[in-house]
């Protein structure tokens, strides 16, 4: 059965930034005249208000995921031949409303603000998800109008007190992959975590759910920083750009007692440091040292001695994406007002250029998330929360 027709209210093209091939921001190209998707079955069509931008947007720009005709670097859709086709409109974490119902979806869900869980799964519910691919690069994603998706992953979250844009900095590319940093390590309740990269999407994420679940979030980050992290809830704030006698400082802020767990984002030379963090008194600890890393921020390649890692039994559990299960606890907690929103700037759909340009170059105040609202949506939903006075 094919796609269902758009409504009269639903214009028949759209404004979307397509990405249309690798390189630098000129491959994102701005057409107000892209078909508008139509739902399939099982799907809704999502009027777009804001969609926040991730920094697996600028590594799939950049190449450092390949197309079908380019096989010389490793994809990130691990489950076969490449998923990145082009043109491709990007932008995983999307919030909206529904405006259209494919086949099988109740006409009841029109109208309902939600918030994507942004991965494609490889199948319908198994507890882990070894095969990671998302909207925004196996499919097309929100930097455009609107964007059709499965009814059963955009997920209605009704929370007055949000604005779109701050219910879009909270999206699921980056509090999934805390929370699965956290479930895959088994952090629990009065455990001593660190949370590397604190500053970021995934780093904010990270502080807020570890005490959610009663655990006790150390924060690496720059000392302009430490009081907004603070606040967020970090117990203290490590300086990264001091890395000398780090386990001493380790033991000044949690009364001598080792790390419990690590986050980490940074990897590189930095990760031995960690390490050492944990493993410095095992006499004191109950549980395995345990590093959770899902980014290489500080690095691509670290030198660890495996000696080290197989007598202190420490534990590295590699992280992308996370599940279903997962993605609906994050949604309980944000519609029960347990998480809040980091959120840094808006900018229009049309300056993404100027947004990906102030992601990478982006100072020592910036915290939290960028989002992106089309044009049309601007005055409402990302004029608010515009970038004057954050340059």
């Amino acid at each position: 059965m094919g796609a269902a027709p758009l409504p009269d209210t639903v214009p028949a093209t759209m404004a979307a930034m397509r990405l249309v091939g690798h390189g630098d921001v000129d491959q994102l190209v701005y057409d107000e005249t892209v078909p508008t998707p139509r739902p399939g079955a099982g799907e809704v069509l999502v009027k777009v208000t804001a969609t926040a931008k991730n920094n697996t947007d600028r590594k799939a720009r950049e190449g450092l995921y390949p197309t079908k005709d380019q096989g010389d670097v490793t994809s990130f859709a691990m489950g076969g031949s490449p998923t990145l086709t082009f043109p491709r409109i990007q932008g995983a974490d999307v919030v909206g409303r529904v405006v259209a119902t494919g086949d099988g979806v109740e006409a009841s869900r029109l109208g309902e603000r939600g918030l994507l869980d942004f991965n494609l799964y490889a199948d319908a519910r198994r507890d882990i998800n070894l095969t990671p691919d998302y909207y925004g690069h196996g499919a097309d994603g929100g930097f455009a109008e609107y964007v059709a998706v499965p009814s059963d992953q955009f997920h209605h979250v009704p929370n007055a007190e949000l604005a779109d844009a701050e219910l879009a900095a909270m999206g699921m590319c980056s509090y999934q992959t805390a929370y699965h940093m956290m479930t895959a390590a088994g952090v629990t309740s009065g455990e001593r975590v660190l949370v590397t990269g604190a500053s970021g999407g995934v780093g904010t994420a990270l502080i807020q759910l570890c005490r959610v679940v009663g655990a006790i979030p150390y924060a690496l980050s720059q000392p302009d920083k430490a009081d907004a992290l603070i606040e967020l809830g970090a117990e203290a704030v490590l300086d990264r750009s001091d890395m000398s006698d780090f386990e001493e400082r380790v033991k000044t802020v949690t009364g001598g007692a080792p790390l419990d767990a690590v986050m980490d984002l940074v990897g590189g030379e930095m990760t031995d440091r960690f390490i050492d963090a944990m493993i410095f008194d095992m006499s004191a600890r109950s549980t395995y040292p345990r590093l959770s890393i899902a980014g290489a921020s500080g690095g691509n390649v670290s030198e660890i001695m495996w000696t080290r890692i197989y007598l202190y039994q420490v534990q590295i559990f590699g992280v992308s994406h996370g599940t279903r299960e997962e993605a609906e606890q994050l949604m309980e907690w944000i519609r029960g007002g347990q998480l809040r929103p980091v959120l840094h700037a808006a900018f229009r759909l049309s300056d993404l250029h100027a947004a990906e340009r102030y992601f990478v170059h982006r100072g020592s105040h910036y915290l939290g998330k960028i989002v992106i609202v089309p044009d049309a949506e601007w005055d409402e939903h990302g004029a608010p929360f515009a970038l004057e006075g954050k340059q």
